[in-house]
Parts: C-alpha cells; structure tokens; sequence
C-alpha cells in the first residue's frame, strides 16, 4: 500500500513481482494438504494390489468409507477457504477502493505465475531423466535419483 502511496498510484512491475511468487509458493504449500484429502489415487492402487482375497468385501467398504470421509473433509475445508478469501477480498476492496486496479493486476500475475510454475516442476524431471537414461556411468544413477527427488515434489 505505502510502494502505492509513493509511486503515486503507478504500477510496479519490479516490486509487485516478487509478491506475486510468495503468494504463489504461499499457495502450494495451502494446496498440499487438500491434495492429499482429494486424491485418492494410492488407496485404490493399494487395495487392487491387495493380495489377501478372502477379506475383499471388508476392505472395499473401509476404503468406500474412508474416501468418503476425506472427500467430505476436503470439500468442507476448500468451501470454507474459498468463503474466507472471498470475503476478506470483497472487504479489501471496499475498504480501499484505490487500489483495486492493483489487486486486479497482482491476481492475474499470480494466476499466470502459477499456470507457468507447473510446467517448470514437471519439466525439470523430465530433462534430467533423459541424460540418466542415456549416460552408462556412475552419474546415471544420481541423475536419476535427482529426477525422482524433483518428481516427489
């Protein structure tokens, strides 16, 4: 607000930008855990691999259960942040009328920050498997194990 206040209302690109990544990185690490309660994926590979048979029923009716648990946590949990910034931009933008046009241009930076930020994370494993994957000495491996590091993230 004062950087608004002393560039007399002119846009910044070299102050608003670094803003912009730490509200981008701040919304990561707020999404890791709804994706641990949205995704499944790990569940279900666990119970197809499964090799116990006669307990079948039992263990599908757990797993039914518990996704249904986490998805009902994750959909109350998004809803209320989605209600909280909702209000708290909606009162932001009330209170300071004059620097609506910022706020508008930081959420369009931030929203493009973290369209581009993805592909980043999931290029850089796929650039260092490649010379892993081809390379026949000890580095290999370490490429290698790098690639799954980053991958992980």
């Amino acid at each position: 607000m004062h950087k608004i206040y002393e560039s007399k209302g002119d846009f910044d690109l070299e102050t608003q930008l670094p803003i912009a990544i730490y509200s981008t990185l701040i919304s990561y690490i707020l999404n890791f855990p709804l994706d641990l309660l949205a995704l499944s994926n790990d569940s279900i590979i666990n119970f197809k691999q499964s090799n116990i048979k006669f307990k079948i029923k039992k263990k599908a009716k757990l797993l039914i259960n518990t996704l249904l648990i986490k998805f009902i946590i994750y959909f109350i949990i998004s809803s209320l942040f989605l209600l909280f910034f909702w209000y708290y931009i909606s009162m932001f933008s009330v209170i300071y009328r004059n620097t609506q046009f910022h706020l508008l241009k930081d959420t369009l930076i931030s929203f493009g920050l973290s369209l581009i930020v993805p592909f980043i994370f999931y290029l850089l494993p796929g650039l260092c498997r490649i010379p892993a994957l081809s390379k026949t000495n000890n580095r290999r491996e370490c490429l290698y194990n790098f690639s799954r590091i980053l991958q992980s993230i």
